[in-house]
C-alpha cells in the first residue's frame, strides 16, 4: 500500500482501533487485519467518504494489514465508469493505495447466485410475485408486524424454477423478487423477509448483458466481505440496523469466512450537505457549476478550491471516530487547511479590490526595488523583488474617508506603513458622483523604508500591502463563501431557500505580482493579509491564471 503524501501525526485512539488492537492481541482473525472501502460508482465522493477512506485505509496501514478497494456495482441503472475513475483518483490523491486488492461486487455475481440457490434449497428464500407496493404494505410498520406474502410457501422446486427463469430473462422488471424467509414479525424491519434479488433488464458496465437479475446491497455486501475474508467491515451508523441481516447472510450461507460489521458515526458538517441525491440536484438544477464546483463538498470540488490531501487527513484525524452523531463545525476543516498551507504555500501579494494610490512626492520616472520573503519562516526559499513607484494599488477596504473607531489603516491625514516599503501619509482623495473613492493621494517619507536605520522612528499602527500599477497585472479572482446560509441544510425539507446568494464573488480586476502570471494550475499561494488561494485547475490558461480563494487567513464568517 502506498504511503501518504506527507507525515501525519499519530492517529488518536478510538473504539474501532481498540477493537482491532484487541482482536490482534487475542489472535481473533489469525493475526490478520483486512478492511475495505466499498463505494457505489453512482456519484462523486464527498468529504464524508474521506472520513471512511482515512479510517479504513488507516487501520490497515497502522496495523500492518490490507484495505481492499471494492466497488459496490450492483445497480447498473445508476453506475458509470466516470464515477469509477473519479473514485479511484480521489483515494489515490488522499494518499492511499490498494495494490493488488481492487475488487468489484460484480466479481461475485456468480457466487451470489450460487448462495441464493442454496438458500432456496434450504427453505430460507422464496420468489415473491407481489408488486413493490404490496410488498411495502405487507411489511407492516414500527408498531405493527408484517404479514406473510401469499407466495411465501411456494415449494422449493417452484422457487428454483422461477428463480432460474428470472435469470434467463423470462420476466419483466418488477414481476418477481427473491426474498429471504426470516421473520415477518421481527421488530427489525430489515429482517422482515428482505429482498435478495431483483430483475433489472439493463446492461452492466462490466458484465454487459450477462445478467438481468442483480443482488441487493445487503446480500452482495455480506457475500463480498466473506469472499475477501474481511476481518473488520466498518460502515456508518445507518447500517447498524442492517447488521442482523449481514450476520444472517454470513451465518446461513456456506461462505468461506465470517466477517464482523462495526458501525461509526458518519460525518455531519455545518453549512454542508452530504446527501448524494441532493448534491446531484444541485448539479442538475445548475445551482453549482458541476461536481467539481469549489463550493461543493465533493473531493474534486474541495481539491479544485485548494484543499490539500494533507488537510483532509488532518481533519479526519482531529474529528476522530465515535458512535455518537454530532455536527462538526466547518471551521475545524478550515483550520486544518490553514495549518497545512501555512507551511507549504509560497507568499505573494494581490490587491483583490484595487483603488489607485498616488504618491505625490515620489518621482514619476523613478522605481525603488523592495524585497519580500517567499516564506517568512523559510529563509532558503529566498526573496522576490517588489517595485515601488509613484502610482500604486491598495485595497479599497484599506481606506476610509470617515474612519470608524479602531480603523488603523489609511485615512485623510493618517499615516500607515506600506509593507516592505515606506510610511505614507494621506493628503487627500477623489470620489465619483456616487461617493465611491476613485483615487487616494499621499506623500511618502524617504527615510522610513523598512529595514533601514531610523525607519522604526515612525510609529504607526497600520500596515498595508500594495502593488505598483506599472508592475502588476489584472487577473480573475473567485472568492468563495459557504454554499448555504443555514448551519444544517440537510435537515430542511427543501434546501433551495437556504442557498447563500453570496457564495461566490468573481472579480476581473484584481491585481497580482507579474511573477504570479506563471503560477501553475493547482499551486497554492498565500496572498498576504487576504488568505490562501489556489490556481484553478480547470479555467486557468497559460499566462492567465484564475485564483480561487481556498480559505481566508482567519474565520471571517463568525464575525458577521
Amino acid at each position: 500500500m502506498s504511503k501518504p503524501e506527507s507525515a501525519a501525526p499519530a492517529p488518536a485512539s478510538n473504539f474501532i482501533r481498540n477493537i482491532v488492537a484487541e482482536d490482534l492481541q487475542a489472535n481473533t482473525h489469525g493475526g490478520r487485519v483486512a478492511t475495505r472501502f466499498p463505494p457505489e460508482p453512482n456519484g462523486y465522493l464527498h468529504i464524508g467518504h474521506a472520513k471512511s477512506i482515512c479510517l479504513n485505509f488507516g487501520l490497515a496501514r497502522d496495523f500492518g494489514g490490507v484495505c481492499h478497494m471494492r466497488f459496490d456495482d450492483t445497480n447498473p441503472t445508476k453506475e458509470d465508469t466516470e464515477y469509477v475513475e473519479s473514485i479511484l483518483d480521489a483515494v489515490q490523491w488522499l494518499g492511499f493505495g490498494w495494490g493488488e486488492h481492487l475488487y468489484y461486487a460484480s466479481d461475485y455475481f456468480e457466487k451470489c447466485y450460487e448462495y441464493a440457490e442454496f438458500l432456496i434449497g434450504a427453505g430460507k428464500a422464496y420468489v415473491d410475485s407481489l408488486s413493490a407496493e404490496d410488498i411495502r404494505a405487507y411489511r407492516g410498520n414500527l408498531t405493527e408486524p408484517g404479514k406473510p406474502s401469499p407466495y411465501r410457501d411456494r415449494s422449493v422446486e417452484e422457487n428454483l424454477d422461477l428463480f432460474r427463469r428470472m435469470r434467463a430473462g423470462e420476466f419483466a422488471d418488477g414481476q418477481h423478487v427473491l426474498r429471504a424467509r426470516i421473520d415477518m414479525a421481527s421488530p427489525n424491519m430489515n429482517l422482515r423477509d428482505p429482498a435478495l434479488y431483483r430483475i433489472r433488464h439493463h446492461p452492466h458496465w462490466r458484465t454487459g448483458n450477462t445478467w438481468c437479475i442483480y443482488p441487493m446491497y445487503d446480500f452482495a455486501h455480506a457475500v463480498s466481505d466473506a469472499q475477501e475474508r474481511i476481518t473488520h467491515s466498518v460502515c456508518t451508523l445507518e447500517f447498524e440496523d442492517h447488521r442482523p441481516l449481514y450476520d444472517w447472510v454470513v451465518e446461513t450461507c456456506p461462505v468461506p469466512y465470517r466477517p464482523r460489521q462495526y458501525e461509526f458515526a458518519r460525518l455531519n458538517l455545518t453549512y454542508t450537505m452530504m446527501s448524494k441525491r441532493k448534491l446531484l440536484e444541485l448539479v442538475v438544477e445548475c445551482h453549482v457549476d458541476g461536481w467539481d464546483d469549489p463550493r461543493m463538498p465533493t473531493i474534486v470540488g474541495l481539491r479544485r478550491r485548494g484543499y490539500t490531501a494533507g488537510a483532509l487527513r488532518l481533519f479526519c484525524d482531529r474529528i476522530g471516530v465515535s458512535k455518537s452523531d454530532s455536527l462538526i463545525d466547518v471551521s475545524v476543516l478550515e483550520d486544518c487547511l490553514r495549518d497545512d498551507l501555512n507551511e507549504e504555500a509560497r507568499r505573494g501579494v494581490a490587491v483583490i479590490d484595487p483603488v489607485r494610490l498616488v504618491i505625490e512626492n515620489f518621482p514619476s520616472d523613478a522605481t525603488e526595488i523592495c524585497h519580500a520573503p517567499n516564506h517568512p519562516q523559510k529563509a532558503d526559499w529566498g526573496q522576490r523583488e517588489i517595485p515601488f513607484t509613484r502610482e500604486l494599488w491598495i485595497e479599497r477596504e484599506d481606506f476610509m474617508a470617515e474612519p470608524s473607531k479602531g480603523f488603523f489603516r489609511l485615512t485623510p491625514g493618517g499615516m500607515v506603513r506600506l509593507r516592505y516599503a515606506f510610511v505614507v501619509k494621506c493628503t487627500g482623495f477623489t470620489a465619483d458622483a456616487d461617493g465611491r473613492v476613485t483615487e487616494v493621494r499621499a506623500e511618502y517619507f524617504p527615510d522610513s523604508r523598512s529595514g533601514t536605520p531610523g525607519a522604526d522612528t515612525y510609529k504607526v499602527k497600520g500596515n498595508m500591502h500594495w502593488l505598483s500599477v506599472a508592475h502588476s497585472q489584472a487577473v480573475e479572482v473567485r472568492e468563495y463563501d459557504r454554499l448555504f446560509s443555514d448551519p444544517n441544510p440537510g435537515a430542511a425539507d427543501d434546501f433551495r431557500p437556504l442557498l447563500n446568494p453570496r457564495s461566490i464573488t468573481v472579480r476581473h480586476d484584481s491585481q497580482v505580482e507579474v511573477g504570479l502570471l506563471a503560477a501553475a494550475p493547482g499551486s497554492h499561494w498565500q496572498f498576504e493579509r487576504k488568505g490562501y488561494f489556489c490556481v484553478d485547475s480547470r479555467d486557468s490558461q497559460p499566462g492567465k491564471p484564475v485564483f480561487n480563494l481556498a480559505v481566508s487567513l482567519k474565520d471571517t464568517w463568525q464575525k458577521r
